[in-house]
């Protein structure tokens, strides 16, 4: 039997919230580039079935289900902390300042928040946590959806301002070849210093 993935979403709207909002990131393990989140309101009538976790589907699939977010205009919202940002305070805390942002940047007030994962965002608003919330809530999955796809698309701009790195390839994820670049051609002004595999070619 298939889970309802938005089981929760409905509870919630049972008990009076309006406004229940997905939350998720895309960029965690990357060397490079920003963690981007997303924000998304999916109304109660929608269609979610086709939502689920971004890593499960294709490229064209992700884009495809982005632009029907944006096609039905469901509420988004997009958030990022940049390198220098996730170097100062840790890709935990810029992950969930992401999430913050990604949620202000909504274009509605926000009721209630569903974040994928274990912690909960720094905002006066009650809201849970759901560790891997992409398989239990549609919602956190079409913020998943939006986060991946805003960031793929951010790393492939990239590709053409430092064009010795093939982000395009890999997004900044740390590939065989991405750490063979880093270790022919040093560090670019996007990598992320502080981590491992960054941090020991930094000058």
């Amino acid at each position: 039997m298939l889970q309802d993935s938005f089981s929760i979403e409905r509870a919630l709207h049972r008990q009076g919230y309006v406004a229940v909002i997905g939350v998720d990131e895309a960029g965690r393990g990357p060397l490079a580039g920003p963690v981007v989140a997303g924000a998304v309101f999916l109304p109660p009538g929608a269609d979610y079935t086709p939502f689920k976790d971004s890593k499960k589907l294709s490229h064209k699939k992700r884009v495809m289900l982005f632009a029907r977010i944006r096609e039905l205009q469901y509420p988004y919202g997009l958030g990022l902390c940049s390198p220098e940002e996730i170097d100062d305070i840790n890709i935990l805390q810029a992950s969930l300042l992401a999430m913050r942002r990604a949620v202000l940047a909504l274009n509605m007030q926000a009721d209630y928040l569903l974040i994928d994962g274990k912690f909960t965002v720094d905002m006066d608003l009650p809201q849970e946590p759901l560790i891997k919330g992409e398989d239990k809530s549609s919602s956190i999955a079409a913020a998943s959806i939006i986060a991946k796809v805003t960031r793929d698309q951010l790393m492939t701009d990239y590709d053409r301002e430092y064009p010795l790195y093939k982000f395009a390839a890999h997004k900044g994820y740390p590939t065989k070849v991405h750490k063979a670049l880093i270790a022919e051609h040093g560090v670019c002004p996007i990598h992320r210093r502080t981590f491992r595999g960054v941090k020991e070619f930094c000058v």
